[in-house]
């Protein structure tokens, strides 16, 4: 199948990404694994502190890009372990709110505490402004994605 230039050069770097991103996930556990945290976990307690307030599963797995059945297990495991609770939600009497405990809120601060100098690491050598691109790219393609996925439905 023949593709516009664009096209190719976007199937290179979709298949960059890919791999970019099983590096990271694997780079991640390994990170985090003495503090119980897996880069799945750790992704989910960001979710959950970025938010501007408690929010349900559903909530947190849009915020996440992810499928709302994958962030509910975490989320199990996460409460299984002491690190996030559940409140009750005035407007929705089945979805919950998932919240942090303090014990989750130290794992999420000894995550990032590690994940400073190794992030300040990777970066050395790349100019900030090529980073600023590269953002600015994948926000566009994925801001496209979400307007087919939502037209889609």
């Amino acid at each position: 199948m023949k593709r516009t230039p664009s096209g190719e050069a976007l199937t290179k770097l979709m298949l960059d990404l890919f791999r970019l991103n099983s590096l990271a996930l694997t780079a991640g556990d390994r990170l985090v694994a003495r503090l119980g945290l897996t880069s799945a976990r750790w992704q989910v307690l960001g979710a959950i502190v970025a938010a501007e307030r408690s929010q349900p599963v559903a909530w947190l797995a849009r915020d996440l890009g992810a499928n709302r059945q994958n962030v509910q297990r975490i989320i199990n495991d996460l409460e299984r372990d002491g690190l996030v609770t559940f409140t009750a939600n005035p407007h929705h009497k089945r979805a919950q709110l998932v919240v942090l405990t303090d014990k989750g809120k130290r794992a999420f601060k000894s995550a990032m505490d590690l994940q400073a100098p190794w992030v300040d690491d990777l970066a050395d050598g790349i100019a900030i402004r090529d980073l600023e691109v590269v953002h600015r790219v994948m926000l566009t393609l994925r801001k496209k994605l979400e307007r087919k996925a939502d037209a889609d439905e």
